[in-house]
């Protein structure tokens, strides 16, 4: 039987703790249990920094910061964390505008009964991306345990 990709399954692994730990920071933050933490986009740490700084850790553990492959992963982890801090944090921002600009359009449009508004059933999602400690907090988590993963794949041979 063949085994599993062991960057793989690290990059997996560190996502899905990631998204995990969620759960405990926003108890932390708001005083309340959460599990739905679990699946949502955005919060601490980031999952996918977690993830994609796992699997570049692992990879230069492993093949050494000079090899090609540990290129790739570092620059594919960078476009993927500013990414998550900034484009889909700002998309985030806008809709919370939208849906903050809807509400005010709804109260309005009581005062005038000509004007005819029809709202939306569900608003728009605002926690999409991360702020910078997010991030950070997910690269942090995710190194730890590429290293962790790799050293441990090191003594098993």
């Amino acid at each position: 039987m063949q085994k599993m990709n062991r960057g793989i399954l690290t990059a997996i692994s560190s996502i899905a703790i990631a998204q995990g730990l969620k759960i405990l920071t926003h108890k932390k933050v708001t005083g309340e249990w959460d599990v739905k933490q679990v699946a949502t986009t955005g919060g601490m740490p980031s999952s996918h920094s977690a993830g994609v700084s796992a699997l570049a850790t692992y990879i230069a553990a492993n093949k050494g910061s000079r090899h090609t492959e540990t290129a790739l992963a570092a620059i594919f982890g960078v476009i993927v964390m500013y990414d998550a801090q900034g484009i889909r944090r700002h998309t985030g921002e806008i809709a919370r505008l939208v849906n903050d600009l809807e509400d005010s359009f709804a109260s309005l449009s009581g005062d005038f009964p000509s004007l005819e508004f029809v709202e939306r059933e569900k608003e728009l999602n605002e926690i999409l991306g991360h702020q910078p400690i997010e991030v950070l907090g997910g690269a942090i988590l995710g190194s730890v345990l590429g290293f962790v993963s790799a050293k441990f794949e090191n003594r098993e041979d």
